[in-house]
């Protein structure tokens, strides 16, 4: 039977700033009720006069239950677990990224990470972590998630955090130092097809305590411990769920942080048991050696004969070129479903999505957006669709579909009856997924997606039609073109794609960032 869920208020960097803090949380339970734990990230003392302190220690001052603080105030060390009685497991590891083993007293290493690790992979069928504390942010825990204003998530945060929120998986994900709050969208910890589902984590960065630009510094939640829920209720994953923003971090070789100037203050993770009911337990550092990876370089790809889609190549039509960027293009689709029919192409030679660089996919992603703005400023929205099947170079078909003609379900309806009548098994894939994590490189596969996000995919394991894509929306269900589902039917002539092309290119001219670069 599940037990009754634990209230936690979870705080960033406090600075000193105890009295701040504490009058906050007394305000929060006096409106809210009574919480069982207070977990602090980050910077906990900054330079806070130690007179102050003292007064604190010596129980001069009393905390929000009045209690005794120092019999109420628990610092949790360098890296381990803390369990308690409820059977809330918290992993944490404290301070800033050390270059040098044995790291200082204020930082961890590699070494530190390795061992946290160790102690918990080698739990028997260990599932994951319900809370992890860490100082720093993981690096790259924007991608594929919603972005964290103006922090580069790609730039700062250390990537050993990466790969242990990898390997821990942890539900919830507490970090601090940057002064600023970011909530993530939630990311899984599997592979969409390829896995059974499991939990999804999600990251919270707090702000600091007292911060003048009134960004959030304490984070209210109620949490079931894993090890007491329902295992149908905890794999449950939320409409807005992403792919797992580490995929790459946690394999490659980490990359040292550089560090400037003065020794940095000391980051630690700090518990108050509001309640003084739970237990604790701190088992012992497992040891164990660091595990590395290096990350393998990208294969250079050439075309095997003439490519109609290189835009280097003397067979491309350039003509039908209308935007180019420093990864991609646009051009106009030659036989196109309508005159606005487009395709996203890279500059260089790649077969698939998934073969693609990050910049590349960046960039793609861009069009993408632009072309959803225009689309919809004409009143249309878009269909987009990858076939990757006896075709050796890239193309994303862009369709506009007009916004009166049917709705998102109805398309989505039109491509599984139609992929039904063919044997074909097209299966929805969550709206954040990325189609690397489903798809290997050379693997043949058919995609749509629409503009609002939604996904369906069909992995090609015999022969499958090669105009699909175009049928279905030519049928009279969507544009009701029947007559243009084979390209090779409806082709025209230079003169007129020419003039068609120069038309969409001054059209689409606002929306196209390659021109504002």
């Amino acid at each position: 039977m599940a037990g009754k869920p634990l209230r936690v208020l979870a705080c960033g960097d406090v600075e000193g700033k105890f009295d701040m803090l504490f009058n906050r949380v007394q305000a929060v339970q006096k409106k809210s009720g009574e919480f069982d734990l207070l977990l602090c990230v980050g910077n906990f003392f900054g330079s806070t006069p130690e007179a102050e302190w003292e007064e604190y220690r010596t129980c001069a001052k009393k905390d929000v239950n009045g209690c005794e603080l120092a019999e109420n105030i628990t610092y949790l060390g360098r890296k381990g677990i803390f369990s308690g009685t409820s059977g809330l497991q918290i992993a944490y590891l404290s301070g800033t990224e050390s270059l040098s083993e044995p790291a200082p007293a204020y930082s961890f290493s590699s070494k530190d990470v390795s061992e946290l690790k160790i102690s918990l992979l080698s739990t028997p069928k260990f599932k994951g972590v319900d809370i992890l504390l860490t100082s720093p942010w993981p690096r790259g825990v924007g991608n594929f998630g919603n972005k964290p204003g103006e922090m580069d998530t790609k730039r700062c945060g250390s990537v050993l955090i990466s790969n242990l929120a990898t390997s821990l998986k942890p539900r919830y994900h507490f970090a601090a130092l940057e002064k600023t709050y970011y909530e993530r969208l939630p990311y899984r910890n599997h592979v969409v097809l390829q896995e059974n589902a499991q939990h999804v984590s999600r990251f919270i960065a707090l702000a600091n305590v007292g911060n003048t630009s009134k960004k959030k510094y304490l984070y209210a939640f109620s949490i079931l411990p894993m090890r007491s829920m329902d295992p149908a209720e905890l794999v449950k994953q939320p409409q807005d769920v992403t792919e797992n923003p580490y995929q790459k971090s946690g394999k490659e070789a980490h990359q040292p942080k550089m560090l400037s100037g003065a020794e940095e203050e000391p980051a630690c993770q700090f518990f108050f048991d509001l309640s003084k009911q739970h237990g604790k337990k701190r088992p012992s550092d497992g040891k164990g050696g660091q595990h590395s990876q290096l990350k393998q370089p990208k294969k250079i790809h050439q075309p095997t004969g003439p490519c109609w889609f290189c835009l280097s190549s003397p067979e491309v039509e350039k003509h039908l070129v209308v935007s180019i960027g420093t990864h991609c293009y646009l051009a106009l689709a030659k036989g196109g479903l309508s005159n606005d029919h487009v395709l996203i192409l890279p500059i260089g030679h790649y077969q698939s999505v998934v073969e693609l660089s990050s910049e590349a996919m960046e960039e793609i992603d861009k069009y993408k957006s632009a072309l959803k703005k225009f689309f919809r400023s004409k009143g249309k929205r878009y269909v987009l669709f990858e076939r990757n099947y006896r075709s050796q170079h890239l193309q994303l078909q862009v369709i506009p579909v007009p916004l009166n003609c049917c709705a998102t379900e109805d398309i989505k309806e039109s491509f599984i009856l139609q992929a039904q009548e063919q044997e074909i098994e097209l299966l929805e894939i969550p709206e954040h997924s990325d189609i690397k994590q489903i798809a290997q490189p050379g693997t043949p596969y058919f995609y749509v997606e629409l503009d609002t996000g939604e996904k369906l995919f069909h992995r090609i394991k015999k022969k499958f039609p090669l105009q699909f894509g175009r049928e279905v929306l030519a049928s009279e269900a969507i544009l009701n073109v029947p007559g243009r589902a084979d390209w090779q039917q409806c082709t025209a002539s230079r003169d007129e794609a020419e003039a068609t092309a120069k038309a969409f290119r001054e059209d689409f001219q606002p929306f196209d960032f390659s021109e504002l670069q």
